[in-house]
């Protein structure tokens, strides 16, 4: 990664509900564009399905009107993608293709290697910006740690309607 960037994470569910899914890219986007007003210049994403799916789109789609930014993807293993869908699987390696960088955190997929993926992505950054409904699962300890780690949080599902 490169250390010149200032980093923004981006964490969220899986599943997300129809509104959220036709609210999110557009909110992804305004959220991307000022940030990188803000001088943010890379972008770190887990590569999951889901929000993190809508956010790396989100970051491709905003280069093109800043195209210093960068994506990094953090992956908690090789063939994360493995049991997708095939059409979750094509974007995925749609978005890898786009990336500037894929970080594997693990060598091989073990009961930790998400945590250790979301972890990955709150030490190396300054913000997160997530999708959280529920105060269990995966995006929910994320935030915890990102708050215990005094990196300020943004949730985007306070702005769904």
């Amino acid at each position: 990664m490169d250390k010149e960037n200032t980093f923004c994470a981006f964490s969220g569910h899986r599943s997300l509900p129809a509104a959220a899914g036709e609210q999110l890219p557009r909110l992804l986007r305004q959220k991307i564009v000022s940030l990188a007003e803000e001088g943010y210049t890379g972008f770190l994403c887990g590569g999951a399905m889901g929000f993190d799916t809508l956010a790396a789109e989100a970051v491709i789609s905003v280069r093109r009107r800043y195209p210093a930014l960068t994506l990094t993807l953090a992956l908690p293993c090789p063939e994360q993608d493995r049991a997708w869908p095939e059409s979750a699987r094509l974007r995925f390696r749609s978005i890898r293709e786009a990336a500037d960088e894929a970080i594997l955190v693990s060598p091989e997929y073990h009961r930790y290697c998400m945590m250790q993926r979301n972890r990955f992505l709150v030490d190396h950054s300054r913000l997160l910006v997530c999708y959280l409904t529920d105060d269990k699962g995966g995006t929910a300890a994320t935030v915890r740690y990102a708050l215990k780690c005094a990196r300020p949080v943004v949730n985007l599902a306070l702005e769904v309607k």
